[in-house]
């Protein structure tokens, strides 16, 4: 009998396989998943009141690639804001509506989950 502890979508497993007795086929046994590990706490980037009314938030977990624009920026609804890497892909993150940028909440080489705020606009 082996122990593995195994991840599969963030989520943690202890799993034990055994040897069957009549077939020599391996049978498994798994345990309820082990909490995941808590994300370290990110400092926020900009300073309280500076954030807009508008969220640009992140459609898809990855890492930030490229910061495209600058607090104070006016941007289009379209335009790239953050470009996120994830699985080795290219993702542009862009501007719900015409605005002017009022935060950016990452820095290059930060890791993001789906749904987080990197930037904010007015």
């Amino acid at each position: 009998m082996k122990n593995y502890t195994i991840t599969v979508n963030g989520n943690v497993y202890d799993v034990t396989v055994e040897e069957g007795a009549s077939t020599g086929a391996p049978v498994v046994a798994a345990k309820a998943p082990v909490a995941p590990k808590a994300a370290p706490a990110a400092a926020p980037k900009a300073a309280a009141g500076a954030a807009g009314g508008v969220k640009i938030e992140a459609g898809a977990a990855g890492k930030v690639f490229k910061v495209e624009a600058k607090v104070g920026q006016a941007v289009k609804k379209g335009d790239a804001v953050v470009i996120l890497e994830a699985m080795k892909m290219e993702i542009p993150v862009v501007a719900p509506q015409d605005g002017t940028v009022a935060s950016i909440e990452v820095n290059v080489g930060d890791p993001v989950e789906a749904g987080a705020v990197l930037a904010t606009m007015n």
